[in-house]
């Protein structure tokens, strides 16, 4: 199994991740579709090589064909989104702000699963990205489609382990080259 892998590859001195990774994914109470296309979601973005080989074929395993490429159109439109509305909200020009943006966002309106999956893989993405804007307006969205603190939660607290496993694997594979 790939996250035993995974596990297994994380050095002793970050043992706090690899008992995080057990539980954030192999303990969650989310249901598959919502907790595998988070992790295929964060996996791509994290950028790291090794957690996303190691996670993505089980990822793939757990997911329609349509969830599989919904939760990476995520990853991709976030991956724009988080860096334009990161950038709008931190310049200290407000006329930024009353600009149209012109960049096409259409998977966001049509992500060929539910809204609420991919506004939960979106959310988890900008976790990631450190995008605030994008983070409050995907959390809005679901707390007004009855999605929970908890659900929430559970999807900003897989973002953080991976990116925290990745940047530790990434890290030990340049220090051992």
């Amino acid at each position: 199994m790939a996250l035993d892998e995974l596990k297994s590859a994380v050095p002793d001195y970050a043992k706090d991740l690899k008992l995080n990774l057990g539980s954030v994914i192999g303990n969650s109470d989310l249901p598959q579709q919502q907790l595998w296309g988070t992790v295929l979601a964060c996996a791509i973005a994290t950028r790291s090589p090794i957690v996303l080989r190691e996670l993505e074929p089980q990822a793939k395993e757990n997911l329609s064909p349509e969830a599989y490429t919904a939760a990476k159109a995520a990853a991709a439109i976030m991956a724009m989104n988080n860096v334009y509305y990161r950038t709008r909200h931190l310049l200290s020009d407000p006329e930024y702000g009353n600009l149209r943006a012109g960049l096409r966002m259409n998977v966001i309106g049509n992500p060929g699963v539910e809204k609420v999956d991919f506004e939960l893989w979106s959310l988890a993405v900008s976790a990631i990205n450190g995008c605030g804007m994008c983070l409050d307006s995907h959390e809005q969205v679901l707390r007004k489609a009855g999605v929970s603190r908890e659900t929430i939660q559970e999807a900003f607290k897989i973002a953080s382990v991976l990116q925290a496993v990745g940047a530790t694997l990434d890290a030990e594979a340049v220090l051992t080259a």
